[in-house]
């Protein structure tokens, strides 16, 4: 059984090599490097979460069966599989049996609807889409049975959380009753047929061309990723690692469930509300974190002294960390510092041993030492100086070389030698002799809610397809809890439209709320620069001043 290739490039034979002969990339699938950690510490907890503990043991006997289970259902090795879940046990129980089983998980979020999904699966042809039951507000799995409705690929709908009698293939049966020497040996025959360079898992970007771009991440370089997210913060067998953003994203894959586990270390697994998810940090013990924006006042919630009590390390991610909040953190005695990562592979992390300015003011270095920065002036191949801003590029052993099936926009995303163009801006600044990177902004018409990325030209193309609507411009506004909202400055064709108007004419289109205007300005035109372009700065400081001035 081999898995399917994707249409995208991969990284020169000569450049596999090398990372290779360094070490780096290893010879096992992800299940094969994860079924050697369970070896290892069988009887270590892998996981904990509001449900319980699991150990490695008893995870890697139960992912083994449902792997089985749905090979039985009829998925085939290289089958994409749609996941629409939560942070919960079985979230990580779906993700490693469905890499057991050979599948491939393309990771949507249980927020995206009909205008993502529905595009996503048939670009990637995926062929199974696994849902949660029982999320409240909206049903997935009576959306998961629209979105297979004439879909030219799609046959399989998984639901994990249905109630036992559910007109729906459960999770939680898949596999229950097979011996599990036999579950074992059959996940063995499929992982034979898979080489360490095939594609594991879809990720999606957060970029500026409407639905996202499909990031194909391989076996072997995506492991590395993670192995080197743990080394960095020497994490080890007894590290025990909360993680509240959503799992089955890039930050959660990497910096949560496969970095812990590549050290044999545990998973505090919870979702983001801080009332639930201090305590279980606590009652775990908790000794690592990852704090997106969204949970950068958790230091002051009541909760929290509990929590910290097992603390060691506190990273901070998604938005630049202000001097009152980084002192916040070490008056409690939390060693703190900063990550910068994307879906396509760099990630930059202010080591241990970092200076305070660097990890209050940058984001560190890049991960590995085969990474490879440059600072470019946008729109070309020029180098910028050391302090001047530039757009930050990047190659390397976990970055990828191009999109699924994307030529076009491979050849603007990519140098001619390469390198990714991040679309963030950035400088190189020096301290105590090394080069750290401080971002400084984005040239990417993007807006980051509490670390997801919204496509502002996405949202406008949607919000004209409403006839009340002349012209729209979308824009960051700034949020103290989630960094940036939408903002809409509308020019009306008649009278203008209520928020609710407008959300209820997305909420029709199938778009995701998080893409939703969280405000509306309208206009009698929208400004232009000298040369006739859309001044979307002169609207993003309209909106500052607006808010700042009540």
């Amino acid at each position: 059984m081999t898995a399917v290739r994707p249409q995208a490039p991969g990284h020169p034979p000569e450049t596999v090599a090398a990372y290779r002969a360094a070490g780096l990339w290893g010879s096992r699938t992800i299940t094969e490097e994860f079924q050697r950690v369970a070896a290892a510490h069988p009887a270590r907890d892998a996981l904990v979460t509001a449900a319980g503990t699991l150990t490695y043991a008893e995870l890697d006997t139960r992912t083994d069966r449902i792997a089985h289970g749905l090979g039985t259902l009829g998925l085939r090795p290289g089958d994409p599989v749609v996941f629409q879940v939560t942070n919960r046990e079985e979230s990580v129980l779906a993700w490693y049996a469905t890499l057991k089983a050979g599948l491939v998980p393309v990771c949507a979020l249980a927020f995206h609807r009909a205008h993502e999904i529905s595009q996503i699966s048939r670009l990637v042809g995926a062929a199974g889409h696994l849902v949660e039951a029982g999320t409240g507000g909206f049903n997935l799995v009576a959306f998961g049975r629209a979105q297979a409705s004439g879909h030219p690929t799609l046959r399989h709908l998984v639901a994990l959380g249905a109630p036992e009698g559910a007109d729906v293939d459960r999770l939680e049966d898949l596999g229950r009753d097979v011996d599990p020497a036999a579950a074992r040996a059959w996940v063995d025959t499929v992982q034979a047929g898979i080489d360490p360079d095939d594609v594991a898992v879809f990720q999606l970007s957060g970029g500026t061309t409407g639905v996202p771009k499909v990031i194909p991440r391989r076996h072997a370089e995506y492991w590395y990723n993670a192995a080197a997210y743990a080394g960095a913060w020497g994490w080890g067998a007894t590290s025990r690692v909360a993680h509240l953003i959503p799992l089955i994203h890039n930050a959660g894959v990497v910096c949560g469930l496969h970095a812990a586990h590549s050290v044999g270390g545990c998973l505090v697994l919870s979702g983001p509300d801080l009332d639930r998810a201090l305590p279980l940090m606590a009652t775990a013990g908790a000794t690592d974190v990852l704090f997106g924006h969204g949970h950068y006042g958790a230091v002051e919630h009541p909760a929290f002294a509990g929590a910290a009590a097992s603390l060691r390390t506190v990273v901070l991610s998604g938005a630049k960390v202000g001097e009152a909040l980084f002192s916040r953190f070490e008056e409690l005695g939390l060693w703190t510092g900063q990550l910068f990562g994307m879906g396509e592979g760099l990630f930059c992390v202010t080591f241990p041993g970092a200076p305070r300015e660097a990890r209050n003011h940058t984001v560190g270095t890049p991960l590995s030492p085969m990474d490879e920065v440059r600072v470019l002036r946008p729109d070309s191949e020029v180098p910028v100086a050391d302090g001047e801003v530039g757009e930050l590029c990047a190659r390397g052993p976990y970055t990828i070389r191009g999109y699924l099936a994307a030529p076009e926009h491979n050849a603007r995303a990519f140098t001619s030698d390469g390198f990714y163009r991040t679309g963030d801006l950035a400088c190189l600044r020096e301290i105590d002799g090394v080069r750290y990177v401080s971002i400084e902004g984005r040239i990417k018409d993007v807006i980051n809610r509490g670390g997801e990325k919204v496509n502002a030209e996405e949202v406008e193309q949607l919000l004209l397809r409403h006839s009340g609507i002349a012209a729209a411009a979308v824009v960051a506004m700034p949020d103290p809890r989630l960094g940036e909202r939408a903002c809409a400055y509308l020019v009306a064709r008649a009278e203008p439209l209520g928020l609710e108007d407008v959300r209820a004419h997305l909420d029709g289109l199938g778009v995701a709320k998080i893409k939703w205007p969280e405000r509306l300005e309208w206009v009698d035109e929208l400004p232009t620069t000298l040369v006739g372009k859309l001044d979307k700065k002169r609207l993003r400081e309209d909106i500052a001043r607006r808010l700042e001035q009540g």
